[in-house]
């Protein structure tokens, strides 16, 4: 009851806040929930959804925790709702045998904002571009860009890489004719919606293109406020948007003409388990752990954690187990899911030579089984599922313990003991990222862990010739039967939970269905705010 009061407290104290957003001057005109209007939207996401450096592609916009569908800039493909490939600028694909040549075809119908036709030349130079100066996508695998006719640009790749769409459906095409320095304060695209005014830790303002070359949005503005949680929450009481990010800690409350939207989500926590001895490293970094470098201790450390008992202690019940970084989309091994199993966690320690002690914690020549989780001292979740994998894995005779630190040191300290993470994109590169060999050390990137078989399955997979195909190959290197990264195979990794991205909707307002969201409780939700309608809009 105490934490209750505490964060109505807290909402209520952000109410001036909010209050003082509604009512500077433009911004009271964009409440559009306070008007007769049904064809305006406002919609409140988290302060850190707003891009720092603008709204160009360039430095992260429409990638990464910013993904969304063609909003501003339009992209070649798109993620259909079960996640595979569909078109936008693209009309066609191929790729060739060898998987170093992409041709894709462009429809001739789509134009800029200020009345200049999009080409493939504009295709080419923003790739060229930004295989130069992005700082969220990877663009390593591209030697070049080049516009083979006025409808057709060709990729050609220094590597094969059949995930290539997938980049596709996050890379906005810019102008040639108008990108400069100051591209992100007053982008020009070709998609659904051009931005009209951005006012800096406050407010975006979209209004639909009236020349889109795609359906007409039915949502003919979007204003987007950015706030923090406290303040978004008394937005909601205060009635003064129509859709309203939130968080679990918040969802035994009631809002007066508003329902609660649980989006699923790829948007997983887990931890990393350190899969080789200890050892220091010629940098002096220490990596590896003695105690989960036994696979029999960390497949007993993943089967002996009740994870619908977090979701429902942590996430008050709005979550789904997670068993792989990928649940869910077409590349998952549905073989990832395990069963709750403390008793067979229990017999696999002992048959680990970890035997309980006098005070219940578990010790094998003189040493006790102890562990130390650590997790981003300014997250609340990860700190409480840290506290309760701590709590769950005392049971099994394992004296686990948790402790904030900052990214200062996390990704180092990562090396030699677990750490709580947070993961899940809209490619199958994540497992690439998370378990392929780094020739620079000889083993995973974020944390000491190395199978060759599962490196070859992904080494197939990007230079596979055939997408679809390809996903085979990715749920091989998560488990072939033999090996892989599951909990029967190396387990150097446990997912504990899929976080549901929540939000606060004004009753009659009905929000379009919604795919699978990425990591990032952010721009996704807009994803198709264009389909968005309220009661008796026509």
């Amino acid at each position: 009851m105490e934490h209750r009061k505490t964060k109505i407290a807290a909402a209520i104290g952000a109410l001036s806040l909010a209050a003082a957003l509604s009512g500077c001057g433009q911004q009271a005109e964009n409440q559009a929930s306070e008007t007769d209007e049904k064809d305006s939207v406002v919609v409140v996401m988290t302060a850190e959804s707003e891009p720092e450096e603008g709204f160009d592609p360039a430095y992260g916009w429409g990638a990464g925790e910013h993904v969304h569908e063609p909003l501003i800039q339009s992209t070649l493909t798109v993620t259909n709702p079960d996640l595979t490939i569909g078109y936008d600028l693209a009309t066609g694909m191929e790729a060739s045998e060898d998987g170093l040549t992409w041709t894709v075809d462009i429809r001739s119908d789509a134009f800029f904002t200020d009345g200049e036709p999009l080409t493939a030349e504009d295709v080419a130079f923003t790739y060229n571009t930004l295989k130069n100066t992005s700082s969220v996508n990877d663009f390593t695998m591209l030697e070049r860009a080049e516009a083979q006719d006025e409808d057709t640009v060709v990729f050609h790749m220094s590597r094969p890489y059949s995930i290539w769409p997938y980049t596709m459906a996050v890379t906005g095409i810019v102008p040639e004719h108008a990108y400069g320095p100051d591209y992100g304060v007053n982008p020009i695209g070709s998609g659904r919606y051009i931005m009209k005014q951005w006012d800096r830790g406050q407010q975006v303002i979209f209004e639909a293109n009236p020349d889109y070359y795609g359906e007409e949005p039915r949502m003919k503005k979007v204003t987007v406020l950015f706030m923090e949680e406290d303040a978004a929450f008394a937005a909601a009481l205060a009635g003064q948007a129509d859709v309203v990010y939130t968080a679990a800690s918040y969802t035994d409350q009631e809002v007066t003409g508003y329902h609660l939207l649980a989006c699923e989500s790829v948007d997983n926590r887990g931890f990393n388990l350190p899969a080789v001895p200890r050892y220091t490293d010629e940098n002096g970094i220490e990596r590896g752990n003695d105690f989960t470098a036994d696979v029999r201790v960390r497949r007993a450390i993943s089967m002996g954690l009740d994870r619908q008992a977090m979701i429902d202690h942590v996430l008050n019940g709005y979550g789904s187990p997670a068993y792989s970084v990928c649940d869910k989309l077409p590349w998952y091994n549905e073989e990832a899911e395990t069963a709750y199993d403390p008793e067979q966690a229990k017999a696999l320690l002992d048959e680990a030579g970890w035997t309980p002690g006098a005070d219940g914690i578990r010790t094998r020549d003189g040493v006790r089984a102890e562990l130390e989780f650590i997790y981003p001292a300014d997250d609340s979740v990860r700190q409480a599922l840290a506290a309760d994998t701590a709590n769950q894995l005392k049971a099994l005779g394992i004296d686990a313990s948790a402790r904030g630190v900052g990214w200062d040191t996390a990704y180092t300290e990562a090396y030699s003991q677990p750490l709580l993470w947070g993961w899940g994109a809209h490619t199958p590169m994540e497992l690439y990222n998370i378990y392929h060999t780094s020739p620079d050390t000889g083993t995973a990137q974020y944390s000491p862990y190395s199978n060759e078989t599962v490196d070859r399955y992904m080494d197939e997979a990007l230079a596979c010739s055939d997408l679809e195909e390809s996903y085979e190959l990715w749920k091989k290197a998560q488990w072939d039967g033999q090996t892989g990264v599951t909990e029967q195979g190396d387990v150097p990794w446990v997912w504990l939970v899929n976080v549901d991205h929540l939000y606060w909707v004004r009753d009659g307002l009905t929000v379009a269905e919604q795919k699978i969201h990425p990591h990032g409780h952010g721009w996704s939700i807009v994803n198709n705010v264009d389909q968005w309608s309220f009661e008796g809009q026509q």
